[in-house]
C-alpha cells in the first residue's frame, strides 16, 4: 500500500468552449437585430426663446387638445381620426405642399393624437412639420399667477 500523499492536480477551466458559445451568441444577435429607420418625416423643433418672423399665408396650426380634439386654423375638426384631419390639412393648404404644419399640442394631450396629426400631414404630402413651445418665460409667468 502506497501511503505516501499524491500531488494533486490542479483543476483547470477550459474557457475555449464558453467562448465559443459567446461568439454564436454574438453572431446570432447582430444577425437577428433589425434597424428601424425613424426619418420619414422631417421634423424642425423650434427653440422656445427664439423670436423669428413667420410666413403667415404658408402656416397650417393644428391645435390638439388634452382630450385628444382637433382645431385646423382655428377650425374644429370632425372626428378623430387621420381620414378627416387630413381632409382638413388638404383643405387648408393653400400654399400647396410647401405649407408647414405647426402642431399646437396641450402638454397633457396623448401622445397617438400629435403622431395621428403627422401621419395625416403624411398622407397629404406635406412634410414641413414643426411644434409650438411656450417660452421659458412665459411658462414661469404663468406658473407665478
Amino acid at each position: 500500500m502506497n501511503f505516501r500523499p499524491r500531488a494533486k492536480e490542479e483543476p483547470e477551466i477550459n474557457l475555449i468552449p464558453f467562448i465559443d458559445v459567446l461568439l454564436v451568441i454574438l453572431i446570432f444577435l447582430m444577425l437577428t437585430t433589425t434597424y428601424s429607420k425613424f426619418t420619414e418625416l422631417q421634423l424642425t423643433l423650434p427653440v422656445a426663446d427664439a423670436e423669428q418672423q413667420r410666413d403667415h399665408p404658408k402656416e397650417i396650426i393644428v391645435a390638439v387638445a388634452a382630450d385628444g380634439r382637433y382645431a385646423v386654423n382655428k377650425t374644429g375638426v370632425d372626428g378623430k381620426g387621420v381620414d378627416s384631419i387630413a381632409q382638413a390639412l388638404r383643405s387648408a393648404a393653400s400654399a400647396g405642399p410647401g405649407s408647414v404644419v405647426i402642431i399646437s399640442a396641450d402638454a397633457m394631450a396623448p401622445h397617438q393624437s400629435v403622431v395621428t396629426v403627422m401621419e395625416a400631414a403624411r398622407r397629404v404630402g406635406l412634410t414641413q412639420i414643426t411644434f409650438a413651445t411656450q417660452s421659458s418665460s412665459a411658462s414661469a409667468r404663468a406658473a407665478s399667477r
